[in-house]
């Protein structure tokens, strides 16, 4: 017998049915809720509401576990390229030797953008943020692939442009950082990798040819998997929501990086860095700004420590911990701003507010001291997120659009004046 929950208003007992997932989370159904009882639920920020059911990604955050399609995130940040896990989270299971071949070699076709993209470059000032740039670069494909706006196209015409997402927006993403450093782009070497292209696309000259460090790349393939998707965040339900209106998907991929560019979600890793300086700035003592967190009437928050899904370790913070240890040892970077972030790290790992608060440094504070020790300027840090990211997004919109789920719009309560006359202006 299916299980119902009941709820009893107004005099009136309304069922409601219990959706149970494949990992048994439950939820009770109330999409009918309006139409049978005349009311709504009131759910600020949507905490508590799930708006979809997804095969992509299941998260637990008291347990600290995080899978893609049935498979750990440890497991597939060991073992996987991060276009393995592109095609896992875009077509559902893990490509063959073959399927993979291929879709690297298709990716590798469309890395080039139209000229005229340079163009629309050149229009940003180099003040520009690169997220700015990105979102609007992405959005502008549009107008290059104008039948990419016709929600009827074939299955085949859709994936030419999942195709072209994933191979564009690393070139996109490196002209942005180009654009910021007032620096000729640089175009793509389809002779690479996916990550060696994308790294040699930013930090190379026309002169100077940039040899990508293999511990580089590998730590910049296991940040892309660990960002590839994590269920329905404030950028996913963004992507969906506006996908759902049969936005295109490079508007909606748009969209999603407007999402991911706020400090509360993908600009974590950027206040993490401002939060270095600001130590450094004010002499520098680790110590001080320990105490000042644990004091609740100090302003001052550790950025970078704790998450708000994760009760427990981030998993992706164990995983990006060791790749951010070799970097620094590979790169014998020296330099004062990392130098805190090492005592910050060491010191909180070691205090017991932390541990009993479940405090520990999150995927955003080894993925920040990684860019900085790499020169990436803290404004770059979203653009890197959202290169990561990107697939997670494409899968939550393919798989929304292929579920024919109906186009977003939540309900809210009015709180505002009732019923007014108009007055006219001369007699106010």
């Amino acid at each position: 017998m299916a299980k119902k929950a009941e709820l009893h208003y107004d005099g009136k007992v309304y069922e409601l049915p219990i959706i149970e997932g494949t990992e048994n989370e439950t939820a009770i159904d109330i999409s009918k809720l309006r139409q049978d009882a005349g009311i709504i639920t009131l759910d600020r920020g949507f905490k508590n509401t799930g708006s979809t059911e997804s095969a992509i990604t299941f998260l637990d955050g008291e347990k600290g576990i995080l899978r893609y399609r049935g498979y750990s995130i440890e497991d597939l940040a060991e073992n996987a390229s991060f276009l393995e896990v592109a095609f896992l989270l875009i077509y559902g299971e893990l490509p063959n030797s073959k399927e993979l071949y291929n879709f690297q070699e298709e990716v590798s076709k469309h890395t080039l953008v139209h000229e005229d993209v340079r163009a629309i470059l050149d229009g940003f000032p180099s003040k520009s943020h690169p997220m700015g740039v990105l979102s609007s670069l992405v959005s502008s494909l549009t107008a290059f692939y104008p039948k990419s706006l016709d929600p009827n196209r074939s299955a085949e015409e859709v994936n030419g442009t999942i195709i072209r997402s994933i191979a564009k927006l690393p070139t996109l993403a490196a002209w942005s950082f180009k654009n910021r450093m007032r620096q000729p782009v640089i175009y793509p070497d389809n002779s690479l990798g996916y990550c060696e292209n994308f790294i040699r696309m930013m930090f190379s000259l026309p002169t100077v040819n940039y040899e990508v460090n293999p511990v580089i790349t590998s730590a910049l393939n296991k940040l892309l998997i660990l960002h590839a998707d994590h269920e329905q965040n404030c950028s996913a339900a963004t992507v969906r929501i506006v996908g759902s209106s049969h936005a295109s998907l490079y508007a909606s991929i748009s969209a999603g990086i407007a999402a991911l560019w706020g400090p509360l979600h993908g600009g974590a890793n950027q206040a993490v860095i401002e939060m270095f300086e600001q130590i450094k700035e004010n002499g520098g003592d680790v110590n001080k700004y320990v105490e000042k967190a644990k004091d609740k009437s100090d302003p001052f928050r550790l950025m970078g420590f704790g998450h708000r899904v994760y009760k427990n370790f981030d998993p992706r913070a164990k995983i990006i911990k060791k790749a951010a240890d070799d970097v620094l040892a590979q790169l014998g970077v020296e330099d004062p701003i990392l130098d805190i972030a090492l005592k910050l790290e060491k010191v909180a790992l070691k205090d017991q507010y932390f541990k009993d608060r479940g405090l520990y440094p999150n995927v955003d504070f080894y993925s920040g001291i990684i860019y900085r020790a790499l020169g990436i300027p803290t404004d770059m840090f979203t653009v890197m997120f959202a290169l990561g990211r990107l697939p997670g997004w494409i899968a939550q919109w393919k798989e929304m659009r292929e579920n024919h789920e109906p186009i977003g719009r939540p309900r809210q309560i009015y709180v505002g004046e009732n019923e007014r006359k108009y007055v006219s202006i001369n007699k106010r």
